[in-house]
Formats: structure tokens, sequence, C-alpha cells
């Protein structure tokens, strides 16, 4: 049997140098990163989020992926572990419900160089040795553009009544409501969909439960990106020019144009992932993870598909 968990890695600025938050298991007397086991319908993202909750008390969004660790546990299962960063604002911590219990006795903040002799673990400590190195790199902080391409949607074949207003089918409206909190999970705060039903409909169940405005923009429908592509690809240069967490969600025929102009903020082997992404799946979603320069650069990225749940 092979276990998943997932886990996050919180830091807070400290000066010029950074912090990290530790937890103290009583019962195996060790410290480490706040994690835990995948549940049942889960994804490991909310995984990650739902166990920081859990065991320290605070609700995080997620960071750049540091890593993905592989060891034994009981009778030799493998058990691998994937762990996110996460930037802590002091407002947030400021609001910890954190309470000892069983499980969890202690969580501590503590300067890197301390951190790194307190883990119990190799592991840890590798995973923490790469958040230290893009903290270096200046490519800790970061901020995500998350790619949606919208839910299910009842067959061309199937609706008569023109491409604008064909509806989601029953298994899109699922997807719509089960997006809600994977993408919770990242935080997006600037939503821009295609005014389209379909797409609409898609992101109207996260932005009613975040409160957030869904701002409509026609270049990015089927038929617009295809007559002109270039303002397909210059909506998404505005939204690279806002410091949010943003989204985009739009149709498979679009994707193209809009993943292009993606790649071009990304260099050598990024690029052409990104661009083969234009393959996603309905309601499957990329996120891109941006240096917070004003002229961002893409850093990483990440498939997320609704699939991936155990």
């Amino acid at each position: 049997m092979t276990v998943h968990a997932a886990g996050v890695v919180c830091w807070r600025e400290a000066g010029s140098d950074i912090e990290i938050l530790l937890v103290h298991r009583e019962q195996y007397d060790d410290w480490g990163f706040a994690k835990g086991k995948q549940d049942k319908g889960e994804l490991l993202q909310e995984t990650a989020v739902r166990e920081v909750e859990e065991e320290a008390g605070i609700r995080v969004r997620l960071g750049r992926k540091l890593d993905v660790i592989h060891y034994k546990v009981g009778k030799g299962e493998d058990k691998y572990v994937s762990y996110w960063a996460s930037k802590v604002p002091h407002k947030v911590y400021s609001k910890s419900r954190f309470k000892p219990n069983k499980e969890i006795a202690r969580v501590e903040w503590h300067p890197v160089e301390t951190a790194m002799r307190m883990l119990s673990y190799g592991h840890d400590r590798e995973v923490l040795e790469k958040l230290i190195e893009f903290h270096k790199l200046g490519q800790l902080e970061t901020r995500s553009l998350i790619v949606l391409r919208h839910a299910k949607a009842t067959p061309r074949s199937d609706w008569t009544d023109g491409e604008a207003t064909r509806p989601l089918l029953p298994e899109g409206e699922v997807q719509a409501k089960r997006l809600v909190k994977l993408l919770k999970s990242y935080g997006p705060k600037r939503l821009v969909t295609s005014p389209w039903r379909r797409c609409l409909d898609t992101v109207k169940p996260y932005s009613k439960s975040c409160k957030r405005k869904l701002v409509k923009r026609s270049q990015i429908t089927e038929f617009k990106s295809k007559k002109n592509p270039k303002q397909a690809r210059q909506l998404v240069e505005d939204v690279f020019k806002d410091t949010k967490n943003a989204l985009v969600c739009t149709h498979r025929p679009a994707l193209p144009e809009v993943l292009e102009a993606v790649s071009q903020h990304a260099t050598g082997e990024m690029a052409e992932p990104i661009r083969q992404a234009a393959a996603l799946a309905p309601s499957d979603f990329l996120v891109v993870r941006l240096s917070m320069a004003s002229k961002p650069k893409v850093l990483d990225y990440e498939m997320v598909s609704l699939s991936e749940a155990k």
C-alpha cells in the first residue's frame, strides 16, 4: 500500500530574513512541518491546506510547490509527501486558533538556521534547503495565475440556441461546485472569464463563496479569440500587470492563444509544457507561479485535475 500525504512549509518575513513554522508532535517527540495523510476524495493541495489549519490553526494559501519526498513507513510501505511553501502574513497568524492537543503539542516560529537544526528528519531538512535556495534567489514569494478550462458542457450537437448560451451538463455543475474548495487552496482574487454561460457557470460558485467580482471579457470567447487572437493575448498581458493572484476561465479553442501569451513570460524548458496545456480537460487548470517583479517571469507551474482526487 502506498500512503499519500501533503504539507506546507509556512514562512514569514523577519526583517531581511525569514522564519519557519514548526510543529512538535508529543507522541513521537519530533519537530517537523504541518502535514498529514490525504483524505478520501481530496486532492493533495486540499490536504496540505487542511492539515495546516488542523495542526497549526491557520488558513493558508499555497505558494510554489517545493518537493515530493519519499520514505518508508510501517511495514515497509511507501509514503510520498508533497510540500508547498506558503507566506503567512502577520494578520493571518494573529488569528491562529491553535490549541495544544494529543497530536500537536506546540507550534513555534524559528529562524531558518534554528529550524534546520530542530527538524528531526533528513528529508524535511532537504525540503527546507530548497525553500532557502528559493529565498536566496528572490523566488520564494510568488503570485499565481490560474488558467481554467470551463467544466463539462452540453455537447454542441445537442444545443441549438447559440454557443453563448450553451450550458453545463449536470456533471459540469458538480465539477463547478467541486472546484470551489480546490481554488480556495490558491486563493485567486481577480477573476476574469469569458461571458459565455458555460464559463460563467464554472466560476460563479467560487465567486459567490469568496465574494469576488467576476470580470467578463469577450476577447477570450471562442469566436473573438479566433477572429482577433492578438486581443486575447493582450488581455492576458493586462492580467500579468496585476499584482493579485488571478484566474482566467476560457474555452478549449481559446486556450492556445491564452497560453501562448503566458509562455512568452517563461524561459527554457517551461514554455513548451505551458503551451501544451491547451489540451486541458474540462474543469482542469494550469497554475503558473509568477515572480513579483513589475515584468513578471514564470518561475514554475502545476497541472491540476479533479480526476486526481483519491
